[in-house]
């Protein structure tokens, strides 16, 4: 059977030691959660994962969710009262602000706990990730009367919450979507339409669903100016909170989907439902995309849980497999054969899985922080700051950690030979599970193409090239050190690349721009390993200075630290030159076959 520990103290040491969370303990938010609050609120969030959420995993998996006649659906065994649990513990509303129902302490530390919740049941961890997405939308646009009746109720799991933007006949281009909203007269539209793929969409676990649904006013224009968003409650609500009729929201399928069985992804039917607008007239996407950025940064985080839970458990088998000998020699004589972690190539798969997630660990938690900053900063101009390194990085972790966590999570069923195949040991549900995160979102093209097409150019490209001079900082500081050089030198490495790739789409792509749509996932990729290759370089930083300073006890497992990003640095950023290559040789091969060609 699967096991999963959540990794709590490479969590408090990335948090506290390498980014300094105290330092932000000026700013609102910040000031109650104190190095041992935020301790225990990791370690109890890890003991519940551990003990409550992860042995549902398979549960959810093998049994799937039923819809029944009347359109209601069942989640597995054991998920209601586990959510139940979730909700009584608080965990809902963690980061709301006190005055909606919630705890008012950093959204870092929801992220946090999410990666926990996602390595130990991804599928049960989208229930209150989607709520905590809705949530974020209401708050930035809602008017403060629906925050009033609305958010209180998600936060403490009484209520979960979704977002409906695909139809049959429309995915990413939301232009084409033919969901209608017509008024009432009284403030209310009634809504009418299917949507398609909605996670969580109909389920057994919370009283009522709030669904936030884009729709088109009728006689609003064509295309994605003309888009608004919609609160409809699947049980109607009125001034005080309380719940009154069925709202004609209805579930009229659940879709047979590879992996996250546990989660009810539904067809959704609007049938007359009475909606409430959500910010303006016509603003919808800029509403929606609220929640859509709030869930790409969840969904990065999909990415690394499942790289890191398939990690865990390739390790406990490589520990205990035997199979051959040691290529220099016995390392277990008494029996009868090595176990297979004394292997090159395991050990090969084993780093290349663990240093990417302690990296990508650090990323979300940078980037989080600095998504922390940008609601609550004071200064203009940090705040600022702060949004830039949102907006760009957005896309760069749930396109590259989402793309990474699924290599992982095969590489991983891979330790196993043909018991990874075979259900009954799990790894085979870990790569089903990482596929969606690829795909939902946003698939990982269309990141690569925002990043490229949007992020860049932004503000004359201000984000960037504060992301080029933070890494340049950082690598004058330290890259004269001989003790750092072999952290440095590949970082510096990378980041010349990027910055060459920058500027060969600067000069090509406007010239053509099927230049930069093909070289769009090349760029994202490259922009991910500087990224966390920045992050290996801090945390060597910051490793180094606590070993030189006694280490208070920890010192193997800093050095440790420092072996898994070294071997980052020898084996996986030597990648950004292939990228480059790529990027370099423009998009006339790649167009040049006529359609019909292929």
């Amino acid at each position: 059977m699967p096991v999963y520990s959540a990794p709590v103290d490479d969590t408090l040491f990335l948090l506290n030691d390498v980014f300094g969370f105290e330092k932000y303990s000026n700013l609102p938010r910040f000031g109650e959660a104190t190095p041992d609050l935020v301790e225990a609120i990791l370690r109890e969030g890890a003991k519940f994962c551990e003990e409550q959420v992860q042995p549902l995993n398979r549960v959810g998996d093998s049994q799937g969710c039923t819809r029944h006649e009347d359109g209601s659906v069942s989640t597995p065994d054991g998920f209601k009262a586990v959510y139940h649990a979730y909700s009584e513990g608080g965990w809902g509303g963690l980061s709301i602000p006190e005055e909606l129902g919630g705890q008012g302490l950093p959204q870092i530390l929801t992220n946090i706990l999410n990666e926990y919740l996602c390595s130990a049941n991804m599928a049960f961890a989208m229930y209150p990730g989607l709520t905590a997405g809705a949530m974020a939308a209401l708050m930035m646009h809602a008017s403060e009367e629906a925050q009033k009746i609305y958010i209180p109720k998600m936060a403490s799991g009484e209520w979960t919450g979704t977002m409906n933007l695909t139809e049959p006949h429309c995915g990413t281009d939301l232009g084409l979507l033919r969901t209608k909203a017509v008024p009432n007269g009284d403030g209310t539209y009634k809504i009418s339409g299917t949507k398609i793929f909605i996670s969580a969409g109909e389920h057994d676990m919370a009283e009522n669903i709030v669904h936030l649904v884009l729709a088109r006013i009728e006689g609003a224009p064509a295309g994605t100016k003309g888009i608004s968003l919609f609160l409809v409650p699947k049980f109607k609500v009125d001034a005080d909170g309380n719940l009154g009729d069925a709202n004609g929201v209805s579930c009229g399928s659940i879709e047979e989907k590879m992996g996250i069985h546990g989660n009810s992804t539904c067809v959704m039917n609007y049938d007359s439902s009475e909606g409430v607008l959500v910010g303006e007239e016509h603003k919808g996407l800029r509403a929606m995309f609220t929640m859509m950025n709030e869930a790409r940064l969840g969904v990065g985080i999909q990415g690394l849980s499942q790289s890191e839970v398939a990690y865990q458990n390739a390790v406990t088998y490589a520990r205990e497999r035997l199979q051959g000998r040691s290529l220099t020699g016995a390392k277990a004589p008494e029996k009868a054969a090595d176990p297979i972690i004394v292997h090159p190539d395991v050990r090969r798969v084993l780093m290349s899985i663990r240093s990417f997630n302690e990296a990508a660990r650090a990323l979300t938690i940078w980037a989080g922080l600095h998504g922390d900053i940008s609601h609550v900063a004071e200064d203009e101009a940090q705040k600022q700051a702060s949004e830039d390194v949102m907006a760009l990085l957005t896309p760069v972790i749930k396109g590259v950690l989402t793309d990474k966590g699924f290599d992982n999570a095969v590489m991983a069923q891979q330790m196993y030979g043909g018991h990874g195949y075979i259900a009954e040991w799990g790894m085979e549900q870990f790569v089903r599970d990482a596929r969606i995160a690829m795909i939902y979102e946003g698939a990982n093209g269309i990141q690569a193409l925002d990043l490229v097409g949007r992020k860049l150019p932004a503000n004359g490209g201000r984000a960037v090239q504060a992301f080029f001079k933070e890494v340049h900082k950082f690598l004058k500081e330290h890259e004269e050190s001989e003790e750092f050089a072999s952290f440095m030198k590949p970082l510096r490495k990378g980041l010349e690349d990027l910055q060459a790739a920058s500027m060969w789409l600067m000069q090509n792509g406007m010239k053509n721009p099927d230049n930069a749509g093909a070289a769009s996932t090349d760029y994202m990729h490259l922009m991910g390993l500087v990224a966390l290759g920045y992050m290996w370089g801090r945390i060597a930083v910051t490793a180094k200075a606590q070993i030189k300073a006694g280490a208070n006890g920890k010192a193997e497992w800093l050095d440790n630290k420092l072996t898994l990003g070294k071997f980052f640095m020898e084996r996986t950023m030597p990648e950004t030159s292939a990228h480059l290559a790529r990027i370099s040789s423009g998009c006339d091969t790649m167009m040049s076959l006529e359609a019909d060609a292929f």
